[in-house]
């Protein structure tokens, strides 16, 4: 197994796929590895199936079982190179609507912190529509405070994008940022490094709880209002589809469930 996990892993990093990918494919592999017991390199749909019949008893998601099935596939035609196809369709997902917070809300949650920087990550995040592993990445090179634009660098699906920085934190941001030098960090932690994911989500849920908001909001609701409430401003899906780095515009177009006007003008009977 540990072999066989060894050779796909080297792949995957030829191939310059993300650590994050890496990781999970590598999970769902020796997950598949184990339930198989041997014979690795044979390809067995019906085993395969089985398998996921396995993960979908455990309660996985669909989302989980469907990134199993991604890697197994990568496996047989990368490392295995064999020609069979394996001709099982992804699980289908369950379709939910994004949590998106009112302008109300949001004006809560970025007054609630004390802590002028956590304050202003917050506002970043939710005023260039960004996912939290973005912003606590983000460098001082990365803000042009004069053309009030964000580079983004090497983000999910490995793309760059430009995106825009509001005109009202510029002020606040050039005293962060004073005597910084170019490549560091812009939300750095207390001791100077980067700030983990799992640390901004926390400021996050501390200060929705602050706010007596009940919505089961996430750090990533403040994309999702971003994206919502620039659609409502009447800005272009393609363009707001650029702005949050979406690979199909099928995946913006979900906001426009939530913030269609004729469904919101639309009365009740009772």
């Amino acid at each position: 197994m540990q072999t066989e996990l060894q050779k796909t892993e080297r792949y995957l990093r030829v191939r310059n796929y993300s650590p994050k990918t890496i990781k999970s494919y590598l999970y769902g592999l020796r997950e598949y590895f184990t339930f198989k017991k041997n014979d690795f390199q044979t390809l067995d749909e019906e085993n395969i199936k089985n398998f996921l019949l396995h993960c979908a008893e455990k309660r996985m998601s669909p989302q989980a079982r469907n990134l199993f099935l991604n890697a197994i596939k990568f496996y047989y035609l990368n490392i295995v190179k064999t020609p069979q196809q394996i001709e099982i369709q992804l699980a289908k997902k369950p379709i939910n609507l994004p949590v998106v917070l009112s302008r109300s809300e949001i004006g809560k949650i970025l007054h609630a912190p004390k802590n002028t920087k956590h304050r202003l990550l917050l506002s970043v995040a939710y005023g260039a529509g960004l996912r939290v592993s973005e912003v606590v990445s983000l460098k001082v090179q990365d803000l042009d405070l004069e053309e009030m634009t964000i580079h983004i660098k090497q983000a999910k699906g490995q793309k760059d994008r430009l995106t825009v920085l509001p005109k009202k934190l510029i002020g606040e941001l050039g005293v962060l940022l004073a005597g910084k030098a170019k490549y560091a960090l812009v939300f750095a932690s207390e001791r100077g490094g980067k700030l983990t994911t799992r640390t901004a989500q926390k400021i996050f849920e501390k200060n929705l709880r602050l706010t007596g908001i009940k919505k089961d909001a996430t750090f990533h609701s403040l994309r999702h209002s971003f994206a919502t409430h620039l659609l409502e401003n009447g800005v272009d899906v393609r363009y707001v589809q650029e702005l949050l780095g979406h690979r199909n515009i099928r995946t913006t177009q979900r906001y426009t469930q939530v913030t269609n006007p004729v469904l919101k003008n639309i009365k009740s009977p009772l």
